[in-house]
């Protein structure tokens, strides 16, 4: 049984492995819609029978260049509402308010296959930035359904691959225009935001990363604030907060430095082939993505940030082992990293953790290059020698020797012979002195002055 039940994981997992390789490209539909059908656009919720009397406040849903959009052979007929057996007394059914869907909003959007249907469940997630649609993303709204989108947005520009419109996908900037300058657009799109259809992928095989960050604000208002719901209270005590992410987790987080040669879908399809495949590992979900890092000097932000793979770990236990299976996830990450990362274009990784029996830390991380630990090290060790040797100079523990610098022609010509001992005195290394000149003969010599200059002795110092 157990045996049958390990295959039956490998095969989804293949499966998954299958999907990803065949759907790049990341598909997002938008939920809600203003069809008279659907029950929860109704404040009843319900949809109106014939004794009710159906409201649509004034300038929303019905302004003068308002429309309905009818299906084959649909029609609005009046009766009296005899014929309907399941038809109470009647009422005042009024249309809900749908102005404030937002599309940062991350609840109103799901992941798809290209053909619509709902992604198959699996062991990836997304950070909450992550759930609205990225700039290299295709949106799709449902196909025989209205809806009524608010663009509201902190950039002017949110760019996508492309839209799907009433079955029509416009993956051109000119499709897209054209669209826009129809009379639909306008009734569907509102706000201060522009979407902006590009037709184009990612083009780094490293990933890209989302665009959604300046937003980040307005989707955990959408998420928490404007809508009444929390954060589920976590686990352990310091919660990790991932980069995109509203709320604290409990779990392992990775961040890794690459090179060139990284590949982003390669590397997510190993780990979940070789480690998220694991029956140990059940119930753990893993987010993976680019993303970009504020970078920090001496506990100084900088304004810089620096691009770098997150990868987030979560599980399904609970108490005391709340994040213990991401943990060990994340070990094992970090130690196929030790041996292998420079083989996979990963330069280093860091990981923290936060457990339900232990609060959230630094507990591990890898230099791939061993080069570059080697260099940092002789390099901290060279300024601290010479860090040394200017403090014991200040201190007057150590002095050091005046080198005259010696010219060209000096060092062509012929050493002299030495002169004898009784005439040389003794050789301060301190001080040089050039001799008179040999013309000047011997009685010039005896009436020169020679002065010597001492520069460690300062005469004003000696003045009162």
């Amino acid at each position: 049984m157990a045996a049958d039940c390990g295959m039956k994981r490998l095969l989804f997992f293949l499966g998954i492995l299958q999907l990803l390789a065949t759907t790049a490209a990341v598909y997002k539909q938008w939920i809600p819609n203003t069809n008279f059908e659907t029950t929860s656009n109704w404040d009843k919720g319900r949809v109106p029978c014939a004794r009710d009397v159906v409201h649509f406040e004034k300038d929303k849903y019905l302004p003068l260049n308002g429309e309905f959009l009818l299906a084959a052979g649909a029609a609005f007929t009046a009766f009296d509402g005899s014929w309907d057996p399941g038809c109470d007394s009647g009422g005042t059914a009024r249309f809900a308010d749908t102005e404030h869907r937002a599309w940062f909003d991350p609840t109103l959007w799901q992941d798809v296959l290209p053909s619509g249907e709902l992604r198959p469940g699996g062991p990836l997630f997304s950070v909450h930035e992550e759930r609205v649609p990225c700039r290299y993303d295709d949106v799709i709204f449902q196909p025989e359904t209205s809806f009524r989108v608010n663009t509201d947005s902190s950039q002017p520009v949110i760019h996508l691959r492309s839209i799907s419109v009433m079955g029509q996908e416009l993956n051109t900037p000119s499709s897209w225009a054209g669209y826009l300058g129809g009379p639909s657009a306008p009734l569907q799109f509102h706000g201060n935001g522009t979407l902006q259809v590009t037709g184009t992928g990612c083009p780094d095989k490293s990933g890209c990363a989302c665009g959604n960050a300046l937003d980040g604000p307005r989707i955990c208002a959408a998420l928490l604030g404007d809508s009444g719901r929390q954060c589920p209270e976590p686990a352990c005590q310091s919660p990790l907060q991932p980069l995109g992410h509203c709320c604290g987790v409990c779990g392992a987080t990775i961040d890794l430095d690459f090179t060139p040669d990284f590949d982003l879908q390669k590397y997510q399809d190993k780990l979940i082939q070789e480690l998220l495949s694991q029956p140990k590992y059940a119930g753990v979900q893993m987010a993976i993505s680019k993303v970009y890092k504020a970078q920090t000097f001496l506990g100084i932000v900088s304004r810089s940030a620096a691009p770098l793979i997150q990868i987030v770990l979560i599980d399904d236990r609970a108490g005391v082992q709340a994040g213990t299976a991401a943990e060990q996830l994340a070990a094992d990450i970090m130690q196929n990293i030790a041996q292998h990362g420079e083989a996979l274009g990963i330069s280093s990784g860091k990981m923290e953790v936060a457990t339900g029996s232990t609060a959230s830390g630094q507990v591990g991380s890898h230099l791939v290059s061993r080069i570059t630990a080697g260099t940092v090290m002789g390099l901290l060790f060279s300024l601290l020698f010479l860090g040394g040797i200017l403090f014991l100079y200040r201190k007057g523990k150590l002095r050091l020797p005046a080198l005259r610098p010696q010219h060209p022609w000096e060092r062509m010509e012929e050493p002299a012979s030495p002169a004898p001992a009784s005439d040389q005195g003794f050789d301060n290394p301190v001080f040089s002195v050039e001799p008179p000149d040999a013309d000047l003969g011997e009685v010039a010599s005896k009436d020169l002055q020679v002065f010597y200059l001492n520069p460690l002795y300062n005469a004003s110092e000696t003045e009162t």
